[in-house]
């Protein structure tokens, strides 16, 4: 039988540590966004952000989009589970998060 190459890690019966892919954030951009609407087809999901002033009312004035993200469904799932675990977290910490506005706006008032 053969010996099997093992790495240091695997050798002491531990799990090697993930590695993470490196980043360019040479020419990242940080938009913020109040506003978001999802539209898609069997192949791919878009994700549109924007900003309006006019938080849940619509008016005659147009939201500005800023950046439009084109995911296929297997990627918009991952960013699911992984927004859905960031969120839980926070609510953990940080006590739960109201999403009628109105309530909100009783309870601080």
């Amino acid at each position: 039988m053969a010996d099997e190459a093992k790495t240091p890690a695997a050798a002491q019966g531990q799990e090697a540590p993930r590695r993470e892919a490196p980043l360019d954030l040479s020419k990242v951009t940080t938009t913020y966004a109040n506003w978001y609407r999802v539209t898609g087809s069997p192949e791919e999901l878009l994700l549109e952000f924007g900003l309006t002033p006019n938080m849940g009312l619509v008016t005659d004035e147009p939201i500005r989009v800023a950046q439009r993200l084109v995911l296929s469904h297997y990627t918009a799932k991952r960013l699911l589970a992984h927004l859905h675990y960031a969120l839980k977290r926070h609510e953990e910490i940080f006590g739960q998060l109201e999403m009628d506005f109105r309530k909100r706006m009783r309870r601080q008032g």
